[in-house]
């Protein structure tokens, strides 16, 4: 309260109040009174500390930055600042206070710029906590950092310290592991090499840190302390320097990627919710601390360990200097002496190495954790600083650099989308708006350089160079275009991707070889440039049409020549589409092809419709084609069929065949076009062939048939109007059309028909040559004097009116043919009526008549008008008035005449309907141009007839709907008229009309214009299609690349350049492949095979990165060429020098690199090459350069020699543990057996790696670890040691495990336990990993117990001359409390296989005598720790499990071998062993009690997190993950099934055979995204479906570290299944007692109601593909085997529960579901799941089920009887369909016919059937 006054009167008005505050508070400060903890917790102290500079007097500034500064190292405080403000309000006063103050604000302003991660950033990706608390979670445990308080001494406030508005991150920093002095020592030193001048120290510091550091370390550790990191991203920059510099880049490169791949495991690791835990990294450390053994003496090791000053005893071990590790130094000492029992009061004083004690460390963490926190990197920061980093050298001109650099990107890529999402667009926190302007600077410079390999490839250069740019150049732009996918939404890239990026994939889509290669990508890239740049995306799409129009060109040239019956309509459709490319190819014999198709088409009468008019588009579309050439060829063609067909020299022959192919050009379209467009055409070449083509046909009758000619007068007919504007008397084209005019019916037939000939006369009249018009007067004078009835009509012809009508309708003033068409009605339809019958009516004065006629002309402007006058027949009275005016007494009605013919054409201009009727009738014509003639002197009247001849005489060709390409459904505007643009220029027309196709109505527009086709990447991509196009795919165009003959059929510029062949060769896989093994095959050096090599990691990496994997072009490649051959000279031949060497070490990293892409599905070819070439007999350099010779190890003075023949067997290594992967899913039987016998002799070879030390390079450690990971890969498989033929398997063990018990004793046992000291961890996991598998291998080979002793190493001190030495197993104890759960897991493990045995059990209890509660006691501790994994006490609960199965007495039994527990009460006295003593100590345990909490805390769900998601609030926005999770590998749950199967009273835990995992897995595996749940009961933390919690919601944090509930526990389903075996167990033990129990804590009804069939089939489902979004295979397969085995492990539970006390299970409320999901599982259908150990687990599950069933029937029939006949009978359909179901259940009825239920049941069946 007293400092909520102070900091409300920091906003005082009064200045002295404010400073009097001031100065308290900076005093309380001063002297502790109050902490920063404590201030950094009010917001309002900041609002105020901000507004002090607001006030008019501004004291004490200095203090006031001083105090902000000094809180802003807070998170909480960063947080109040930025939400008000604080960066642009300091940013502006910082102008405006004096230089010293500037740099006051200057520090504020930095450290709002840190990104804190103090948060429980592994639980929280969104920085977002919960305020929900969980049931029964009142305590709270220390969280993942040290709770030291002389550490620092804060008190940090609940509230996140992370800036909330951070919503882009997936993830950010990894729980932080305090080091121990020596730790940070090792790191310190190579921080410091890494920063030194000596070259030499650099390469074998990163040579360290590769082999040996960073398998010791967790990969986080480099993050939370950045030096390393720092140093070898500085070291990057020496790749483009002189003096080998470059080389130190590379190995920065090799760390860095490295590091990537381990931080991908470490993120899986910890997303596994079997290998969650809560447990303190100093809690586990210090819990080994307390273990001792009875002679406890001080001793200070010669080597002294970090913990060795701490109260931490030595030990069990040995002294004197480290064994070799070999195998043979122990020989006689492990077989000899005997176990011995400690003496009982040792125990007093002892401790459990589970006791959680809080002691002090001195030597861990005694650094400042809160500014090393602050201080380290957030794994995005690390993805983004690699990006910026390594992005540059990609400019490089070093393949190796280009694609090592690649390869660490890609690995990079991989954690980016672990770590960043992408709301990092939107988000506007500091932190993201940093990120993102660096992600957009590397954008920026991967453009650059995409665009910088393009350009640079130019014929100037070295062929070698040009390959070197190319393949730059696709693999670049594949991974950006995969950076792309993974970080930017293509709906944002027009927002935020730079310039340069947008060039760069403008070129990428104009790559033709790549969107042939890569098809996926380019569709990508297309994607990203719509959304980019609108002019670059217009012309890929009219290049891409341009190319498919290229592509149709070739196939229609390619179809035409075949021989045979071809599909026409196919061929007219690709000839369509040739046409749009004919501007860039030019290949004018197509367009002969086309036309020949087209007359072929037309030629036959039985041609469909359909394909003539389809063919005639086409043939149109040629002759208005834009481009000149094509349509002089075109023209030229046609011309050429004319002559062919008509020619006089075809006289002789029969006229039929020939005319008829000439019917192609007889449709009035046709002849429009070449009417109106190609006589017109500027071109002289075209119009002279067009009038040629129609002076042919107009002439040609005499050849034609009278079938063909009247064909063409028909089709001639609508086109005469276009026509006679060409009439000429002095040319002959225009002779020919006035001779259409002249000649009638009576000539014959095939003349124009009489209306026609007289409509193309007075169209005549309209011609522009005046001899044109004389001469169609004198013809409209004989058809006068002619006309029915000429006598009585006016005028008379005669010469004088002719002559003076020449011009008769050659106006001055034209008539606008333009009409109104008002929405609404101005007059009245009655009134127009009353008009109208004015203007008709006989009884009304002429002038009143004419009034109304030309009122009416005035309203029938509007065309709503028409329709009423049009129903009183306006049309006949006008024509009735015409008539009367040219009869002899027509003077009368002669004033009638100009407004009725104004109303006419009115009417006319509006109706084409009537307008065509009209056009027809010959009289109307006739008697408008005797009214012309009448009145030939007035302008208007004529004009009106003008008008209407127009309307007339041009109808056919005002009609544009006729003429079209593709006519409209929906008709124009009825009050337009217009005329085609050659009608009007050709004729004086004597109204003013609007025009239309001024251009062809059947041209296309290219779309490739010529500047387009100027730019080079366009016609390169066009070029390139062309040709492939042409020789139809890239394996004939390549043939004929390489071939010697050149045949040219097409333009020199189109055929491809040097450039565009290498182009071509070096981006289409097979041919590149093919290139490289040929380069190898003829190489005559070391370099030219080195690069080829090279050259085919491109390949792969480009199927890598191209998201296609094994299935990737290089793949399928490799699996169809025969290049085994052509390396086989380099593997069957030991290397001579050291170049024979390095060229050794490339192949075999391509071949490590081509099996783990093609894991999934290898070859069996390649592993039968590779397994033949590594069982070769003498030479076998494979095998044997694992081991150095005598004489080459006297030849490691040469530091050169050396490093190669290290990283030589490195490669081997790596290819070894590879090839073993690869074998986990062959069946090829030879396959099988060569490779049995190749694990033998491999473990033969690495027997002797073991044996052989390396002291002078680094103690020996890189070569033992790399040692060690082989044989932890090898053997993980059954049967490895069994295929000598000289050595017997148990000695081959034997010797292993002499040597692996000698490393375990040097790295751990004689470093005092080794748990706090990451140095030497690799070591150890590997080892007893090793031991693990080996302990199996021996229990399969061993054909007595008798091994056992050969696992005991002597207890005793370093100084214990007088202590008897004893035989034991103390030393595998520490190892249970490591501080790397995987250590604790495998050492368990281990434990739970030795103790299968009764001699293991008695000698692990025995070693366990000097420890509280001895091994019982410390088993059940690990078991019940709600802190550790479920892993890790899962293997406690199947070591308790094996302690239960051998006998144990009730009371004590002299000599007895096995007392089983003792339980001693130091109060009373009293002494229990046996089974009191188990339930005893069951008892003060809670035993029961902690299995009830366990099941209502079971965790369901796939993964522990999502990594975009906040496990605190248990929320997700489902986004993926990739990467495989190492842990899900560790182990086969379905194994654990069928040993028990095998022998269900056996010995119980031999079933925990740990896998070994890939280092570098790199499959794509998306993660499941997860919802909040509605409160489940029991608190299990599942979803229905596919989605799953991340986690339950936790309390909010309360300290700096972020401690987590103690309940917060992740128990899986395989720590239920080892609970329902240990129950199991214990019911054979003590079985009332148990029962009991079990009643009472209603365990079996919580156990039960776990099983839920509906998570195994949602999962069967996605391993079937059968939803739309499944996780990856691996997790779902681990997640049903883990399933099935709960289930198999809980049905016999069940049964022993049937055995001991039937009541347990008979309740309604648990059989009824429990039997549904039972019989839900039973039904699965597992037909299309492909994994043999998912399909065996189903059959033993289902194997167990139908026991259960079976018991439940003998059991408790009445009971179970009904629901598990409704059961069947409701899924009986499945039943049948499923054959090895049915047969499961044909057997289970057979018991339920024994049982005389047989009535009943078929009953039951006949019901629900």
């Amino acid at each position: 309260m007293v400092l909520t006054g102070l900091i409300r009167k920091l906003g005082h008005q009064l200045a002295e109040i404010r400073e009097r505050a001031l100065r308290n508070i900076l005093c309380k400060v001063e002297h502790n009174l109050i902490c920063c903890a404590d201030l950094v917790q009010e917001r309002l102290l900041f609002l105020h500390l901000l507004e002090w500079f607001n006030f008019p007097s501004v004291p004490m500034k200095e203090e006031v930055l001083s105090l902000l500064n000094r809180l802003v190292k807070y998170s909480p405080a960063v947080q109040h600042l930025v939400d008000l403000g604080a960066v642009e309000f300091l940013s502006k006063l910082r102008s405006n206070v004096e230089p010293d103050l500037q740099a006051e604000i200057d520090g504020i302003l930095d450290g709002l710029f840190v990104l804190p991660s103090e948060v429980p950033e592994l639980y929280s990706a969104s920085y977002q906590t919960s305020q929900t608390e969980l049931p029964q979670q009142p305590e709270i445990l220390t969280g993942y950092f040290p709770q030291d308080k002389s550490s620092f001494q804060l008190e940090v406030p609940p509230q996140p310290v992370a800036n909330p508005t951070v919503k882009c991150l997936k993830f950010s920093t990894f729980p932080w592991l305090p080091l121990t002095t020596a730790d940070r020592h090792v790191l310190s030193s190579n921080e410091s090499s890494l920063r030194s001048s000596n070259h030499t120290l650099i390469w074998n510091t990163c040579e360290l840190l590769k082999d040996v550091i960073m398998q010791d370390f967790p990969a986080e550790i480099f993050l939370q302390r950045p030096k390393i990191v720092q140093s070898l991203l500085s070291l990057l920059k020496l790749a483009f320097g002189g003096e080998g510099k470059h080389r130190l880049a590379l190995q920065s490169v090799s760390c860095l990627q490295q590091l990537c791949v381990y931080l991908r495991n470490r993120l899986n690791f910890h997303r596994d919710p079997s290998f969650f835990s809560n447990k303190q990294d100093t809690v586990s450390q210090n819990s080994s601390l307390s273990y001792c053994h009875e002679a406890r003496v001080t001793h200070h090791s010669q080597n002294p360990s970090p913990g060795s000053s701490s109260p931490r005893p030595s030990v069990v071990g040995r002294t004197g200097q480290r064994p070799r590790g070999d195998g043979q130094d122990w020989d006689a000492v492990s077989s000899s002496g005997s176990s011995s029992h400690a003496h009982v009061n040792s125990r007093v004083s002892v401790h459990s190495p589970l006791d959680v004690v809080h002691l002090g460390l001195p030597g861990l963490e005694a650094e400042d954790a809160l500014e090393l926190r602050f201080q380290q990197l957030s794994l995005p920061q690390f993805c983004i600083s690699i990006l910026e980093s390594a992005v540059p050298l990609l400019k490089t001109g070093s393949r190796q650099m280009i694609i090592r650099v690649l390869e660490l990107l890609a690995e990079d890529m991989i954690l980016i989308g672990e770590a960043i999402s992408a709301d990092i667009w939107d988000d506007s926190s500091l932190f993201a708006i940093d990120m993102k302007e660096k992600l957009l600077t590397v954008l920026g410079s991967l453009g650059d350089t995409m665009c910088y390999h393009k350009n640079s490839i130019s014929l100037e250069q070295p062929e070698a160079v040009l390959v070197h740019h190319r393949m730059a150049f696709v693999s670049i732009s594949l991974f950006a275009v995969r950076l792309l996918q993974t970080l930017l939404p293509v709906e944002k890239a027009s927002h935020f991707l730079p310039e340069p990026m947008s060039a760069a994939l403008f070129l990428v889509s104009l790559d033709m070889p790549v969107s042939l290669e890569y098809p996926n990508i380019h569709e990508a890239v297309v994607a990203y440039l719509e959304q980019l740049n609108s002019e670059n995306y217009s012309i890929y799409k009219r290049t891409a049409e341009a190319i498919y129009s290229i592509e149709c060109t070739c196939n229609f040239l390619y179809d035409v020549g075949k021989e045979g019956e071809k599909n026409l309509l196919e061929l007219v459709e690709l000839a369509d589409q040739a046409l749009r490319s004919f501007s860039y190819h030019q290949h004018f014999p197509l367009v002969k092809e086309i036309i020949f198709i087209c007359s072929k088409i037309w030629k036959s009468a039985q041609a469909s419709p359909l394909l003539q008019g389809e063919s005639q588009k086409v043939f149109l579309r040629m002759l208005s084609h834009p481009l000149l050439q094509v349509k002089v060829k075109t023209y030229h063609c046609c011309l050429e069929v004319i002559k062919e067909c008509l020619g006089i020299h075809n006289v002789s022959k029969p006229v039929s065949s020939l005319c008829n192919g000439i019917h192609f050009l007889l449709h009035p379209k046709v002849l429009y076009e070449i009417s109106a467009f190609g006589i017109q055409e500027p071109k002289s070449e075209v119009s002279a062939a067009a009038k040629a083509i129609l002076m042919h046909l107009l002439q040609g009758r005499l050849m034609m048939t009278a079938l063909t000619w009247n064909k063409f007068i028909e089709s001639l007919c609508p086109v005469i109007p276009v026509l006679q504007g060409y009439a000429d008397t002095e040319d002959p084209l225009g002779n020919c059309i006035l001779l259409l005019s002249k000649a009638s019916s009576e000539d014959g037939e095939g003349a124009l028909p009489c209306t026609t000939r007289l409509r193309s006369m007075l169209r005549l009249l309209l011609v522009k040559k005046p001899s044109v018009r004389v001469l169609a007067l004198k013809l409209l004078a004989c058809h006068l004097t002619r006309e029915e009835g000429a006598d009585t009509k006016r005028p008379s012809i005669d010469a004088t009116i002719l002559s003076r009508v020449t011009n008769l309708f050659i106006v001055k003033k034209p008539i606008e043919l333009k009409l109104d068409d008002r929405r609404e009605l101005i007059i009245k339809l009655e009134t127009v009526e009353k008009v109208y019958e004015i203007f008709i009516s006989d009884d009304i004065d002429l002038v009143l008549r004419k009034s109304a006629a030309e009122q009416l002309a005035v309203i029938m402007q509007d065309i709503k008008m028409h329709a009423v006058v049009k129903k009183l027949q306006l049309i006949d009275k006008i024509i009735e008035y015409l008539n009367e005016c040219v009869g002899q007494d027509g003077e009368v009605v002669e004033c009638l005449v100009q407004p009725s013919l104004t109303l006419l054409r009115k009417v006319l201009c509006a109706d084409p309907a009537i307008r065509v009727s009209l056009s027809q009738e010959s009289s109307l014509l006739t008697l408008l141009f005797r009214v012309s003639l009448i009145f030939h002197e007035d302008c208007t009247v004529v004009t009106e007839v003008g008008a209407l001849f127009c309307l007339l005489l041009f109808d056919e060709v005002s009609r544009m709907d006729m003429w079209s390409d593709n006519p409209s459904n929906k008709p124009s505007s009825p009050s337009v008229f217009s005329l085609p643009v050659s009608v009007s220029r050709r004729y004086h027309l004597p109204v003013l009309v609007l025009g239309h196709h001024a251009v062809s109505p059947y041209s296309i527009v290219l779309p490739l214009s010529a500047d387009c086709l100027a730019l080079k990447p366009v016609s390169d991509m066009l070029r390139i299609a062309w040709n492939l196009s042409w020789y139809h795919g890239s394996d004939n165009l390549l043939k004929q690349m390489n071939s010697e003959t050149k045949i040219q059929e097409f333009l020199d510029s189109l055929k491809l350049s040097t450039e565009d062949a290498l182009t071509l060769k070096m981006t289409y896989t097979a041919s590149g492949l093919k290139d490289c093994l040929h380069s190898i095959a003829q190489a005559a050096a070391h370099r030219e095979v080195r690069t080829a090599v090279t050259r085919m990691s491109f390949y792969l990496l480009n199927d890598r990165l191209s998201f296609t994997g094994g299935t990737g072009p290089c793949g399928v490649t490799l699996k169809s060429l025969s290049w085994h051959n052509t390396l086989n000279r380099f593997l069957q031949v030991l290397p001579a020098c050291t170049e024979d060497e390095k060229l050794l070490i490339d192949i075999i990293h391509f071949l490590n690199k081509l099996l783990k892409e093609q894991r999934k599905n290898v070859s069996v070819e390649l592993l039968n090459w590779i397994l033949e070439l590594l069982l070769r007999h003498s030479p076998n350099p494979l095998l044997d350069l694992l081991v150095l010779t005598e004489s080459q190890a006297r030849e490691e003075t040469d530091d050169i020699r050396t490093a190669v023949r290290q990283q030589l067997q490195k490669e081997l290594m790596a290819l070894f543990n590879t090839l073993l992967l690869s074998f986990v899913a062959v069946t090829d039987r030879k396959c099988l057996e060569l490779f049995y016998v190749f694990q033998t002799q491999l473990a033969l070879k690495l027997l002797q790696c073991l044996r052989v030390t390396d002291a002078p390079h680094f103690y020996g450690l890189p070569s033992l670890e790399r040692t060690l990971r082989g044989m932890a890969h090898l053997t993980a498989f059954p049967g490895w040691s069994s295929h000598s033929p000289l050595t017997k398997p148990l000695e081959i063990c034997v010797k292993y495990l002499s040597g692996l018990l000698e490393v375990i004793t040097s790295f751990y046992v004689e470093r005092g336990g080794n748990a706090m000291s990451f140095m030497g961890k690799g070591v150890t996991k590997s080892t007893v990993l090793c031991l693990l598998h080996l302990s199996h291998e021996m229990m399969a080979q061993a054909q007595s117990s008798e091994w056992m002793s050969l696992w005991f190493l002597p207890l005793g001190g370093h100084s214990e001359e007088h202590v008897p030495t004893q035989q034991g197993l103390a030393w595998l104890i520490p190892l249970w409390v490591d501080r790397d759960p995987e250590v604790r897991f495998t050492s368990l493990g281990l434990g739970s296989a030795l103790t299968t045995l009764e001699t293991g059990c008695v000698a692990l209890a025995n070693s366990c005598q000097n420890i509280s509660g001895g091994l019982w006691g410390t088993v059940l501790n690990i078991l019940l720790d709600q802190s550790e994994c479920s892993m890790v006490r899962r293997e406690a609960a199947f070591i308790f499990q094996n302690l239960l199965v051998i006998p144990m007495p009730s009371v004590v039994i002299k000599d007895y071998t096995w007392q089983g527990p003792c339980v001693h009460d130091e109060d009373s006295g009293l002494s229990l062993i046996g089974k009191p003593a188990l339930q005893a100590l069951l008892y003060h345990c809670h035993f029961y009690e902690h299995l009830n909490q366990m099941v209502k805390h079971c965790y369901l769900g796939r993964y522990k997190f999502d990594l975009n998601c906040s496990a605190l609030n248990g929320t997700s926005e489902g986004n993926d993950i990739n990467g495989l999770d190492d842990s899900f590998k560790f182990w086969r749950a379905p194994s654990r099934l069928s040993n028990q199967d095998q022998d269900p009273s056996s010995l119980s835990t031999s079933e925990t055979m740990v896998a070994t995992s890939s280092e570098s897995a790199e499959l794509q595996l998306p993660g499941l995204s997860t919802a909040p749940l509605p409160e489940a009961p029991h608190d299990q933390f599942v979803t229905q479906g596919q989605h799953e919690t991340a986690s339950p919601q936790l309390l909010p944090d309360s300290s700096i570290s972020a401690p987590l509930p103690r309940q917060c526990v992740f128990v899986t389903p395989p720590l239920l299944s080892a609970m329902c075996s240990l129950l199991d167990s214990l019911l054979v033990t003590a079985p009332r007692d148990t029962a009991n129990a079990l009643q009472q804590t209603h365990l079996i009804e919580l156990l039960c109601s776990m099983a839920d069939a509906s998570l195994i089939e949602i999962s069967v489902q996605e391993l079937q593909g059968l939803l739309p979004v499944s996780p990856p295979v691996e997790h779902t397969q681990a997640q049903v085997s883990f399933l099935l085995e709960y289930l198999s492990s809980l049905s016999r539970l069940l049964q022993s529960c049937l055995l001991v006390d039937p009541d347990l299970v008979i309740q309604d409320e648990l059989l009824k579901p429990l039997i549904t999901n039972i019989i839900r599982v039973l039904t699965i259908c597992t037909k299309d799941i492909l994994d043999v150990e998912v399909i065996s687990a189903f059959y033993q599950t289902w194997t167990h089920l139908f026991n259960l069933l079976a018991a439940l029937l003998r059991k408790a029939g009445p009971a179970s009887f009904p629901s598990i006949t409704m059961g069947l009978a409701r899924y009986w359909a499945a039943v049948i369909g499923e054959p090895i179901i049915y047969d499961f259940y044909i057997s289970f009825i057979c018991i339920t016919i024994a049982r005389s239920y047989i009535y009943t049941f078929f009953f039951y069946v006949n019901v629900y059937k």
